[in-house]
């Protein structure tokens, strides 16, 4: 198995026993409630995930991964994982005592030891990790949103968030490794998506099947942007997609149940770490991976894999060129493989098919396959009512 990025899987789970002596003293901890992004990363920690990292972000590490993208320790890391609230309650914790993280239903799920508090320059958050300060970014928004103090230290999960209804397919980092064992799985592609699989994702997921053993469709259902497509009504897209047009011992299908950062090229290598932490070897990057807008060039989000060495990142990047359908070929294509002239080519986005879905219209089979998009319609459908 491929090792979990900075060398171990980190565990931060509490035991029964020790979760019930936090439980016992919970009443006595101050607490702090968490939005769904944080509860989220609470989790994704807890599990290794986000390995290594064994709690939120101090500020040394903190600066770093703004500025060079890495730990303080030299690690490639590239997103901040941090713990926000405001001021005025940050006034009321003590660095070196624990702290209780709430859920906004009033459940405890985690204890966090505080180490550290420390306030931050939004301004230059914005800019390192989003490239803009502008707050039609939802990345930019959400950092603008927030408190403006940083709460850092270690972290244990006692209680696990719903996943309903996913948790058939909701699968930790040490399950996805046993499941790759099991399958006898060498090499195995994962593949992020917030989106519905087009016909040009399923292009590019089955020419990495053809380089690897298994591949890893993991879709992101925390949170993202209001207009993007429910992850309810995605997952069906994926089981139909499956089910129809793949080879089923080949592919594992589970969720990631992080929020979307929209942080493009920066996500897209945090991305291909935390896909390394759950057993992938390989990781496909496409056109503008994570990108949101007009914020991102094209192919920003592979470009920036050159500033890290091979082994520093520890995971085979699969890079592909944007594809399209050619009318002649009447097959999918790249630039590098079609030789006829841009009126011929049918460009595929998920921005695109949101779009026609949105206004009532059935995209074509050049974009999606019909199971696909009559899920997609029906489930729209029923959310407008």
């Amino acid at each position: 198995m491929i090792t979990p990025h900075g060398g171990e899987l980190i565990q931060k789970i509490a035991g029964h026993k020790e979760a019930n002596e936090f439980l016992n003293r919970s009443s006595h901890l101050p607490s702090i409630v968490l939005d769904a992004w944080a509860l989220s990363d609470l989790e994704l920690i807890a599990t290794g995930a986000f390995s290594p990292l064994t709690g939120f972000m101090n500020e040394q590490d903190y600066q770093n991964v703004l500025r060079n993208m890495r730990l303080s320790n030299g690690t490639v890391w590239t997103i901040p994982i941090t713990l926000n609230i405001t001021s005025e309650e940050a006034a009321k914790l003590k660095t070196g005592s624990e702290v209780g993280l709430k859920g906004r239903d009033g459940n405890l799920y985690g204890i966090l030891q505080l180490e550290e508090k420390f306030k931050y320059d939004k301004h230059l958050e914005a800019n390192h990790v989003y490239g803009t300060e502008d707050l039609n970014h939802p990345g930019v928004q959400k950092i603008f949103n927030k408190g403006d103090t940083y709460l850092a230290g270690p972290i244990y999960l006692l209680k696990r968030p719903s996943h309903s209804p996913f948790e058939a397919y909701f699968n930790d980092p040490i399950e996805i490794r046993k499941a790759i064992q099991d399958r006898g799985w060498q090499t195995i592609a994962g593949f992020q998506t917030r989106n519905p699989i087009h016909r040009a994702h399923e292009y590019i997921q089955k020419i990495a099947l053809e380089m690897v053993d298994g591949l890893l469709i993991h879709p992101l259902i925390g949170e993202t942007k209001k207009d993007d497509i429910p992850a309810e009504i995605r997952m069906q897209s994926y089981e139909a997609l499956i089910d129809g047009y793949y080879p089923k011992e080949r592919v594992k299908l589970s969720v990631y149940p992080a929020a979307m950062r929209y942080a493009g090229p920066r996500e897209a290598v945090f991305h291909s770490i935390v896909r390394k932490n759950y057993g992938c070897t390989h990781f496909i990057v496409g056109r503008d991976h994570a990108g949101v807008g007009h914020y991102y060039g094209t192919y920003d989000a592979q470009k920036i894999f050159g500033n890290f060495c091979k082994d520093e990142i520890g995971i085979n990047i699969l890079k592909f060129e944007h594809s399209f359908y050619c009318t002649i070929c009447e097959s999918m294509c790249t630039l590098k493989t079609c030789p006829h002239e841009k009126e011929a080519h049918l460009y595929l986005s998920g921005t695109k098919v949101r779009e026609m879905l949105r206004n009532g219209e059935y995209p074509p089979k050049e974009f999606s396959r019909p199971e696909v998009v009559k899920i997609l319609m029906d489930g729209l459908s029923q959310n407008a009512q």
